[in-house]
């Protein structure tokens, strides 16, 4: 059985959730709020760097099925996120070849969901994401991920160059899967340590992550149509790594 991500209201409940530790997929408030405890509650996400979004009351109403909100509803994630760093270290430890996702700011939950059923198919040791910007995970998350995401561990960063610079300093290799290079993923040495870092669905991989990878890898597209659905290159990616540290 899936299980639904719990929402919660209230600002006292909301801000004594935080404080116990729970982990928040996003925090909506009120647009106009004021006072004392939203004050207090709003410095409180700022400090976690917790997503929100301002909304209008009526979205409150429908998420709390019109109980007394206050103003504030928040959505507790259905899984407990990994520290990436030991997560890192004990994946070295397992004397096997490592491999890393980062996905930076995919938003679209079923590219997701897809992208970590596919993730966990290959053996990626851990799925990185930012804590603001990217794609929840929630119920449709799970469905999609056909229940992948309760096996394969997933972290929370501030920032996706946190984590690439936690790898390189580990020693692993960073390969940003972009049409803005001469350079074909059948080129790169997978049969290595390695994390492949994965763009948004608009916009692809941010152009400051590009300037830190060591390297940078594109499919070779022999249609019309110029890129490809995020969860497909990705799989593409994570296969021809497959493919390389079985032959």
């Amino acid at each position: 059985m899936i299980k639904e991500s719990t929402n919660i209201f209230g600002i006292r409940a909301i801000i004594e959730a935080i404080e116990s530790g729970s982990t928040m997929n996003k925090v909506y408030l009120q647009k106009g709020l004021r006072g004392d405890l939203f004050y207090q509650l709003d410095k409180l996400i700022k400090e976690k760097k917790i997503a929100t979004s301002m909304v209008p009351v009526e979205k409150l109403d429908r998420l709390s099925k019109n109980n007394n909100h206050q103003g504030a509803v928040a959505q507790i994630s259905p899984i407990e996120f990994y520290d990436l760093e030991t997560l890192i270290e004990t994946t070295l430890e397992s004397n096997k070849i490592p491999l890393f996702l980062l996905l930076d700011q995919l938003s679209d939950v079923r590219n997701f969901g897809a992208i970590i059923r596919t993730a966990e198919c290959t053996g990626v040791n851990g799925i990185i994401i930012q804590k603001s910007g990217s794609a929840p995970v929630n119920a449709e998350t799970i469905k999609t991920s056909a229940g992948a995401a309760f096996k394969i561990p997933i972290c929370k960063v501030d920032h996706i160059k946190d984590a690439l610079f936690l790898l390189q300093a580990s020693e692993i290799k960073t390969v940003a899967a972009t049409e803005k290079t001469e350079d074909s993923v059948f080129d790169i040495d997978f049969n290595q340590p390695m994390a492949i870092v994965m763009g948004s669905e608009h916009r692809g991989v941010n152009p400051s992550i590009l300037k830190m990878v060591d390297y940078k890898a594109k499919l070779p597209l022999l249609g019309e149509i110029e890129s490809l659905n995020v969860s497909v290159a990705c799989g593409a990616f994570l296969y021809e790594t497959v493919r390389q540290r079985t032959l």
